[in-house]
């Protein structure tokens, strides 16, 4: 992977966004019932996992992180959802891939 090679960053934006949007639509999140709860829940553990993933196996640099933010990011939000959850949403995903993307390999 290159340091500017963004394709499989753009890849992985785009499949956070479609799976958000398939597992949480914008229209079920103004409801504050335990089954949004728990559909958020799941879907946030779903896609933290392949989050970590990617950020263990690929290591993104600083700019491929701040890249796949923006793309999830702009993506959500033309999806319909808004400002705050978009930009909540996006923010604890760019901390976790870039915690996880410190941690050092186990041999």
């Amino acid at each position: 992977m290159g340091w500017f090679d963004t394709s499989e960053v753009d890849a992985f934006a785009r499949w956070v966004v479609n799976e958000v949007v398939q597992r949480m639509p914008p229209s079920s999140l103004g409801t504050a019932d335990r089954k949004t709860t728990d559909r958020i829940h799941r879907m946030n553990e779903f896609v933290s996992a392949r989050a970590v993933a990617l950020a263990t196996e690929q290591r993104p640099n600083f700019y491929k992180r701040a890249r796949l933010a923006n793309q999830v990011k702009w993506g959500l939000r033309e999806a319909g959802y808004e400002k705050g959850f978009a930009d909540t949403f996006t923010y604890e995903l760019a901390t976790l891939i870039t915690v996880s993307a410190r941690k050092r390999r186990k041999p």
